[in-house]
């Protein structure tokens, strides 16, 4: 890590680029103890990690803001975001998403009904101020869902000083109209802090740069260009206590966050053209849409003694997503629900976690972190239709990290982890089915087979995980990394019982109660080559599974209605491999250039195709020049075409898009308002997301978008 003094103070160096601002070396938190030494920038008691992690301060998060966390963070090298139109979107790593990435608030991992494509996730962007991205293998310290890697988002640190401080935020686009803001008020007063923040965002259907889709051979219009029924709106509250004195520090959050959003009618169920006709209101919503609010009660406790430091983390998290659709009848004799007849899909998932954490710092060459985590989850459902059973879940599990630095050039860290899971699945019966196979004229044993859409599951998981990595720094401005570890991830109740059409996927997908957990081998590295003015990044990775979980085409089709072909989750050899170089350097006093690339391969050593959802590769190219306050930037993004499919998934062609921004600090009446513009596809160029959740009915991205943002700080001394 390259260290230098700032204003007198000692602050980490960061590399300032176009559109990134990201620790210029890869450091690992094991736990949230910082000593503020300035009000912009942490001294951190840290512990050097093997693998690779980016931390975003809010600098970059400001500059370019959003209004969405995964699309401000997929400029980060090997991060790509899920998308769903222009309002959801959902992380995923190095080719790793759904239930392989842990995101993480105030020590809590979200937890929600994240294993579908068409599943956001629930963080209010306004409220993140800082963010640490990890790369890789992360089951050790975070958890059997986290071998993909983590998104962190930290804990806000309190001002020095006793004042009351705030921040008013705007937020404009074209390409869907979305107006939105927050306000936030707090106040620091000796050893306590309190904040509050509430935040709305508003849209309405997005423009794409076509006049038709493609669906199955079917023509279907796409009207003044902008996708229908695609609005939505977002309304985030939440609050924050903070009590740090002496040896002690605690910490209280409440959140709540609530979405609502349209489904174009063409991706959800049969596609009908009668619906696409547009009604002339960009902005309502209407059948079919989802609603997911997501409540969240977390505490954060620790105390110090001399060489010890005890933290736990306990949280409750209460996920409530609906799809509504309108009532139609699959089966003759499927009766109408008397109440709420359109809620098509219900799930209400309760979480409880707990984790215990003790560092204990022996000398300055030895360090060892202890921890424990428990967590219960109960899921009910309801609607008319139906995809996954009700169920109990239970994991713990327990962990044993130690780092030696026997100088400060070389260290060596190492840990295990074990854990264990329960989960219980209600049966499920569908008689109305039964009722319309058997008038089908299908035969008793497949009318009993589908019946029964969810048989009585009770199966206990133990798995173990362990890694070791070496740091060295040979000379100054040369850094080494390399870590190599088993991880595992423990089924998800998606994959041992769900059996039922997943719309929007046009698929009926089915678990497999006799799947084991999923487990591989991964190994990463990174080499560093800092120079004044100049920085190198390479990390390559390799991961390889013996029991990759994935969904297999059957060719078996469903007799369910509208259903089409049978989805089965099932286990596979699979091999991850690639890499991202990330480059930057100064020149000509104000100017910068950066240059990114990243590269996932996958293959299925089963099948001997490529898997489902995998990124193409993609580089970026930005210019740009920064002077006093102000920042202005090109970009020139070009994506690869993904021709390494899985079964029955499409092709998608490559594509060069053409970005430029910039932003400024004015003061404004003794405080420092921060603006920006940003113009994306400038070219307005029709392209396609292979990641995308509409990408299966051909649907392109957003076109050309001019964004708006401004900010503005406050604060006032207290006596």
């Amino acid at each position: 890590m390259r260290i230098r003094y700032i204003s007198g103070t000692l602050g980490l160096c960061l590399t300032l680029s176009a559109h990134a601002q990201v620790v210029s070396d890869t450091i690992k938190r094991v736990d949230l103890s910082e000593v503020v030494v300035t009000g912009s920038y942490r001294h951190m008691q840290e512990k050097k990690t093997a693998l690779t992690l980016d931390l975003l301060q809010k600098d970059y998060l400001d500059r370019h803001f959003t209004g969405n966390l995964m699309q401000t963070l997929k400029n980060i090298p090997g991060v790509n975001s899920m998308d769903v139109g222009a309002g959801f979107s959902k992380p995923m790593i190095r080719g790793l998403g759904f239930n392989r990435i842990a995101v993480s608030e105030n020590g809590i991992k979200q937890e929600g009904q994240q294993w579908g494509a068409d599943h956001g996730l629930e963080i209010d962007a306004f409220n993140v101020n800082e963010v640490q991205i990890l790369k890789g293998p992360s089951s050790l310290l975070y958890g059997s869902d986290a071998m993909g890697g983590v998104i962190e988002i930290l804990p806000v640190l309190p001002p020095q000083q006793n004042e009351v401080f705030g921040e008013a935020a705007l937020l404009g686009k074209s390409v869907n109209g979305t107006v939105g803001g927050s306000l936030m008020l707090g106040i620091k007063k000796d050893a306590w802090l309190l904040k509050a923040r509430f935040s709305e965002q508003h849209y309405g259907d997005y423009r794409v740069p076509t006049d038709t889709v493609v669906y199955l051979t079917q023509l279907m219009p796409v009207y003044g260009r902008k996708l229908k029924n695609t609005a939505g709106y977002e309304r985030n509250a939440s609050l924050l206590a903070d009590y740090r004195k002496d040896r002690y520090r605690m910490n209280v959050a409440v959140s709540n966050a609530y979405q609502k959003m349209g489904f174009f009618p063409g991706a959800h169920g049969i596609p009908d053209i009668s619906r696409l006709e547009d009604d002339g209101d960009s902005r309502n919503i209407e059948l079919p849409y989802s609603t997911v609010n997501h409540l969240k009660v977390t505490t954060h406790q620790q105390y110090l003694w001399d060489g010890i430091q005890l933290s736990g983390d306990f949280g409750y998290q209460l996920n409530n997503r609906e799809e509504w659709s309108e009532f139609h009848t699959h089966y003759d004799n499927e009766v109408m629900p008397g109440k709420d007849p359109d809620k098509e899909l219900a799930f209400k998932l309760h979480t409880f976690s707990s984790s215990l954490k003790l560092r204990l710092v022996g000398s300055s060459s030895w360090e060892h972190t202890a921890g424990w985590d428990a967590q219960m989850q109960k899921n009910t459902i309801g609607g008319y239709s139906f995809l996954l059973p009700e169920y109990r879940r239970f994991t713990t599990g327990g962990f044993w990290l130690t780092t030696f630095r026997p100088n400060n050039r070389f260290s060596v860290t190492g840990g295990v982890r074990y854990d264990f899971g329960k989960i219980d699945i209600t049966a499920f019966e569908d008689p109305y089915l039964a009722e319309y196979l058997r008038g089908q004229g299908y035969k008793e044993d497949m009318i009993q087979s589908y019946q029964w859409r969810s048989y009585p599951v009770n199966r206990t998981f133990g798995d173990y995980s362990g890694s070791v990595g070496v740091v060295w720094t040979p000379s100054v401005g040369h850094l080494l990394k390399m870590n190599v570890g088993r991880s595992f991830r423990l089924p998800g109740a998606n994959e041992l019982a769900s059996n039922g059409v997943h719309h929007g996927t046009f698929r009926h997908e089915r678990g497999d109660a006799s799947l084991s957990s999923e487990q591989g081998w991964q190994w990463d590295a990174s080499y560093t080559f800092t120079r004044r003015g100049m920085e190198l990044v390479f990390s390559p990775f390799a991961s390889w599974f013996d029991n990759y979980i994935y969904l297999k085409p059957t060719g078996e089709w469903s007799v369910l209605p509208h259903a089409g072909q049978i989805y089965q989750y099932s286990g596979a050899k699979a091999l991850f491999m690639g890499g991202e170089v990330n480059f930057n350097i100064d020149f000509l006093r104000h100017l910068n250039y950066r240059f990114i690339g990243e590269y996932v391969y996958t293959y299925n050593r089963d099948e001997h195709t490529a898997l489902s959802f995998s990124p193409p590769a993609s580089m970026r190219n930005v210019l740009t020049w920064e002077r006093k306050g102000v920042q202005v930037y090109a970009e020139l993004q070009t994506i690869a075409s993904q021709n390494r499919i899985a079964k029955n998934e499409d092709r998608t062609s490559g594509a060069s898009l053409c970005h430029m921004g910039g932003s400024v600090r004015l003061p404004v009446a003794g405080t420092e308002v921060e603006m920006s513009l940003g113009v994306y596809n400038l070219f307005d160029v029709k392209y396609y997301n292979h990641l995308s959740f509409y990408r299966k009915v051909e649907i392109p991205e957003p076109g050309r978008n001019f964004q708006v943002s401004i900010k503005v700080p406050f604060k006032q001394l207290l006596k």
